[in-house]
């Protein structure tokens, strides 16, 4: 299978090349399957900033534990989840649905009143980290999209997620960064990971068959 051998072939890409850039149609098709990817009740509680600012990306990279890939790869984006469920938050993707779909449905209906009874009233914590799950949902399908159009990635969670807010204005959104995930081109004669094998735990050690 195509997908496979392009999984196969993917790998947590150590050094970028600077000079080499991604097409944009390749970037569009990357942020559309995260933007397709599924989410909890539809919700979809995060949001991808694509950050193209160089001065900003170099401040990125102080607080990435000076990760390379953050200035030299072609792209960069920063997945951030809504800091906490609102009332506002919840009824505006129903309300979204129902103008999309063109109806209003009573169970439908019933199930917003549900989320809206438990939702708000937990902890904003407890609703940042379910949100941030769901976030990283559609990272994977970045991830997946992104070496199906045979573009390097480096899902990149060694950062410090407070100054990379600050840095980004995130907070001022109610938005809180979780995982960031730079897209380019290997420069395969500086990656020391580039011809290694790909290493995973075997089928029978890693799937049980529950019958």
């Amino acid at each position: 299978m195509e997908l496979l051998n392009k999984l196969q072939w993917r790998y947590a890409t150590k050094a970028m090349d600077p000079s080499q850039q991604v097409a944009q149609d390749k970037i569009d098709r990357i942020i559309e399957a995260a933007r397709l990817a599924p989410t909890s009740s539809g919700l979809q509680p995060y949001e991808i900033l694509v950050v193209n600012n160089p001065a900003l990306r170099a401040q990125i990279r102080e607080v990435a534990w000076n990760q390379a890939q953050v200035t030299d790869a072609s792209h960069l984006l920063v997945f951030a989840a809504w800091d906490d469920y609102t009332a506002e938050r919840i009824n505006h993707m129903f309300d979204l649905t129902n103008d999309v779909r063109g109806f209003r449905n009573e169970g439908w209906e019933a199930y917003r009143q549900k989320l809206l009874g438990m939702y708000p009233g937990r902890d904003p914590q407890v609703n940042f980290e379910h949100a941030a799950r769901q976030a990283y949902i559609g990272f994977g399908a970045a991830v997946i999209a992104a070496a199906f159009e045979e573009v390097d990635a480096t899902p990149m969670e060694g950062f410090d997620p407070d100054a990379v807010d600050a840095i980004l204005g995130l907070r001022a959104r109610h938005l809180r960064s979780v995982v960031m995930l730079p897209l380019g081109y290997r420069k395969a004669d500086q990656d020391w990971l580039v011809n290694l094998p790909k290493v995973r735990r075997p089928r029978e050690q890693f799937v049980t068959e529950v019958n």
